[in-house]
């Protein structure tokens, strides 16, 4: 099935000539004026006018946001959660809508968008809805007087930086935490991106109250910039490049605020000699594994661009690979047949088709691919480029810098050792591949060996929020991204020392060290009349 394209008779949707931010539950313009113009990766042509916002514009978002920040914070876990089911609700009932949305902005494969993209970040609302239902605090004997309490409490106000490759799933993966945790939001995607977010906020911000979240489009140097250095806010989430990731941290860190980035990777892709004396449906899937690198057009932080071929069986594989190769669909990314689709920018284009120059000045052999994809009508100013197999050494700089497009580089190794020290052999830290038939036993071992990809092993490209990106020991990727444990940033703990029997006894609530400031609260433990007993005013620790 092919889509209409946006703007052509018998589209399902259609775009506006310009947007605005969102702000204070509604679309307003920028305070300077100012706006950048969105290109389609599909066709290289215009989609509409975005923001271009500036410091005060997040001035006014924050506003907004802590105008909110108090009664979203007091608002009931249950009625928070009903708001995410029914976020949830909305994204799936309007599953074609943003699937077309995203493909237009993104120029991914249709596919992926109404399969995977959308149905996960439904998914993702659906799934902290439950989680902040099951949230539970603790309690502790301290003395035969004196119990400890631990619970919950919102950051309040905090920043979120979505990423061009995944804008409405990176999106659901930051907002619905922060929202189930009762914090209010202020956002910006990505300047590649700004069209997805737009017509979701459409679609769901009369299910939140004014001012919870807030969409400021714009520039990173000019909103990203004002949103993370801000001291308004009490923590920052980043997704995005290693090096802008490194900049939001040290900005984050000026104002001592708490900062979870989610950056780069170079991934390994082992395959051994086993897998070739396995059944030809096994050798079938290994040779998938390497292809699902063009996934997303290869433009995945875990995109297993580094593969690893045991050299007992390289030419046999390839030739499967090679087969696999040949069945990949190119066209436009609104055909459900499509299996790879356009680059996400020109930017990102043209910084491809440097690493490919580059690969050819190191000396690299091309396997196949290496040229832009030629395709016809509005599709020839689109951003395609062919899936790329390289075949060279792990020094060379295609393999030691993240690309972000659909290219691999394949190398070769004698033995597990060495594969271990080629996979290793990396500035960056994220996830692994391991292809084998021996069974669990030696699964697990280049997973202890691999020391720096032990958080992400994986056996396939598939991630759900049941398998979720975890912290790594590795110096370029340092969150959480998913699963329960990424509530907690947005939901740190008080602890509250309560005692008995005498109004002597104090009641202690210290707020975790979580953001810049800590609080603490002093009160009598008794229910009584005296002025003594009240709250005293904070304490800044």
């Amino acid at each position: 099935m092919r889509y209409a394209h946006p703007g052509t008779e018998g589209a399902i949707v259609n775009f506006k000539e310009r947007y605005g931010n969102y702000i204070g539950g509604e679309f307003v313009a920028p305070v300077k004026g100012q706006y950048f113009t969105n290109t389609s990766p599909v066709t290289g042509k215009a989609i509409a006018e975005f923001p271009r916002s500036t410091a005060e514009d997040i001035d006014k978002a924050l506003d907004a946001a802590h105008a909110a920040a108090a009664a979203w914070g007091s608002t009931s876990v249950q009625a928070r959660s009903l708001v995410l089911l029914k976020i949830a609700d909305r994204i799936e009932a309007n599953l074609e809508v943003l699937a077309i949305t995203e493909t237009w902005d993104n120029g991914k494969a249709i596919r992926e968008t109404l399969n995977a993209d959308i149905p996960l970040a439904a998914d993702h609302f659906r799934y902290f809805a439950g989680v902040l239902r099951a949230q539970e605090g603790s309690a502790a004997e301290i003395d035969g007087n004196t119990v400890a309490y631990h619970i919950h409490e919102p950051l309040g106000v905090v920043g979120q930086i979505i990423p061009w490759n995944f804008p409405l799933l990176m999106a659901a993966w930051k907002l619905a935490p922060a929202l189930a945790a009762g914090n209010c939001i202020v956002l910006k995607p990505a300047e590649q991106t700004p069209l997805g977010i737009s017509v979701l906020i459409e679609l769901i911000g009369d299910l939140l109250p004014p001012g919870v979240l807030n969409i400021v489009q714009g520039y990173g140097r000019e909103a990203g910039e004002a949103l993370a250095s801000s001291k308004r806010i009490a923590k920052i989430a980043f997704t995005g490049s290693t090096p802008v990731g490194s900049h939001i941290m040290k900005l984050a860190a000026d104002n001592i605020i708490p900062s979870t980035v989610e950056l780069g990777g170079k991934s390994p892709n082992i395959f051994f000699e086993d897998i070739m004396s396995a059944e030809p449906e096994f050798i079938d899937k290994a040779a998938e594994g390497l292809v699902l690198a063009f996934f997303n057009q290869g433009e995945v932080c875990t995109c297993p661009s580094r593969a690893l071929v045991q050299e007992s069986i390289y030419p046999q594989f390839m030739e499967a690979v090679m087969r696999k190769v040949e069945k990949i669909k190119r066209g436009d990314p609104l055909d459900t047949d499509t299996m790879v689709g356009a680059q996400a920018s020109e930017q990102q284009f043209d910084k491809i088709l440097s690493y490919l120059d580059i690969a050819k000045g190191e000396g690299a052999e091309l396997l196949t691919g290496g040229k832009v994809e030629k395709l016809e009508g509005s599709l020839s100013t689109g951003y395609y480029i062919q899936p790329t197999l390289l075949k060279g050494n792990n020094k060379m700089r295609v393999f030691q810098e993240e690309i972000f497009g659909p290219v691999v580089s394949v190398t070769t190794f004698k033995d597990e050792a060495e594969a271990v020290a080629i996979a290793n052999d990396t500035e960056f830290g994220l996830g692994a591949w391991e292809r084998s038939c021996d069974g669990l036993e030696n699964d697990h071992r280049p997973a202890a060996a691999t020391v720096i990809y032990l958080p992400s092993l994986r056996s396939s490209s598939d991630s759900t929020i049941r398998s979720p990106f975890c912290s790594s020991s590795a110096r370029r990727h340092m969150a959480r991204a998913s699963w329960q444990a990424s509530i907690a940033p947005y939901l740190p703990g008080i602890s509250l020392a309560m005692g008995a029997a005498s109004c002597s006894t104090q009641r202690v609530s210290v707020r975790l060290p979580t953001s810049n400031e800590g609080r603490a609260m002093v009160s009598c433990g008794q229910s009584c009349a005296r002025n003594a007993c009240s709250v005293s005013p904070l304490i800044r620790l």
